[in-house]
């Protein structure tokens, strides 16, 4: 059996920019990072079919190689012959369909029955096979949507920003669920959003988009710990970012806080600002490396963490459990060089 293989290299013109992304999948979970309206959703349309790309290609080999889309040899397969599963954010379930005939739509009079039990228990949805979708939760209709995805066993499953519209427990918890699921499963997974957490929490490797173009690729451990651009830092969490004057191949000024640091890498040419992420600070002596001062700091009290803004613009998170509401500044705190991230524009 040849090794399984997603590839994808589409162009399309947009009203607001061009969208042009080009990658390889190989047996992993890929996420797809970025704001909204840069192109994340529609690079899943154009995997599923339900959107058509300009040019390129998209081909899946898994036993053989089969083209999905190839503009050039003008081979464009219906989305319902690709073996695509599409977890829209408003779940498509058929209103009109039980719990239990919306699993079973896509599926063959023989297969179904067996299947649809199967997923009924995988997704623990006992009890509810014969309500209509008015009559679940958001939850319910999230399991009942990726039960019928799994019931004729894709090859390929398309999450489009799933936990967008749920409030923060039942998101917790659905996290949960669809990571365990996602294990399990022997095909690709691509997961769009806007949201680190879920990008962290779900995918083995992924990509950053901007205005229809990648801006970072790789392995997600990788990207979070060197995202190398300004807007790659920003869409991974990084809270402070500064402009930069380079003084020599170890030192610098931060233009924004006013501050000069020393840094654990050289320092090339290309380098125009530093990101610090608010929970790498700890408390520190005034003789110390990378020493700020917090006078004039205000707090703010989070039921897990005091969220300290320095006078200068900079941003400290640190971490406290929820019985605990005292807490006095440190007079100055340090970052330590290794901490601190380079970035290009």
């Amino acid at each position: 059996m040849s090794d399984k293989l997603l590839k994808v290299n589409i162009q399309k013109e947009l009203k607001e920019f061009d969208l042009d992304v080009k990658f390889e999948l190989k047996n992993k979970r890929l996420g797809i990072l970025g704001p909204s309206g840069c192109g994340k959703s529609m690079t899943l349309k154009s995997i599923a079919g339900i959107v058509n790309p300009d040019e390129g290609i998209i081909s899946l080999t898994t036993n053989e190689e089969i083209t999905y889309f190839d503009s050039d040899n003008k081979i464009n397969i219906k989305p319902q012959k690709r073996n695509v599963g599409y977890l829209f954010q408003n779940y498509a379930l058929f209103p009109n369909m039980t719990v239990e005939e919306n699993i079973a739509i896509g599926l063959s009079k023989d297969d179904s029955e067996k299947s649809v039990s199967d997923m009924i228990k995988r997704f623990h949805l006992e009890g509810l096979e014969k309500r209509y979708p008015r009559q679940l939760s958001g939850g319910q209709q999230q399991r009942v949507a990726l039960a019928r995805i799994l019931a004729y066993s894709p090859d390929v499953i398309l999450l489009d920003e799933p936990f967008s519209a749920m409030d923060t427990f039942l998101k917790e918890q659905l996290r949960i669920e669809l990571s365990n699921m996602l294990k399990g499963f022997d095909g690709f997974s691509i997961m769009v959003t806007h949201d680190r957490d879920e990008a962290f929490q779900f995918c083995d490797e992924l990509i950053v988009l901007d205005q229809g173009k990648i801006i970072a690729k790789g392995d997600t451990y990788d990207i979070f710990e060197n995202p190398g651009r300004v807007e790659v830092a920003r869409l991974t969490g990084c809270k402070n970012i500064s402009k930069i004057e380079i003084i020599d191949d170890y030192h610098l000024k931060s233009l924004d806080w006013g501050v000069t640091f020393e840094v654990s890498k050289k320092i090339s040419p290309n380098i125009t600002h530093i990101g610090i992420r608010a929970h790498d600070f700890i408390a520190a002596e005034k003789e110390d490396v990378n020493v700020v001062d917090t006078e004039n700091a205000t707090k703010f009290e989070m039921p897990f963490e005091w969220e300290v803004t320095l006078s200068n613009g900079l941003w400290w998170k640190y971490d406290k459990e929820i019985y605990e509401h005292d807490f006095e500044i440190p007079k100055y705190l340090k970052v330590d060089p290794k901490n601190i991230i380079l970035l290009e524009e």
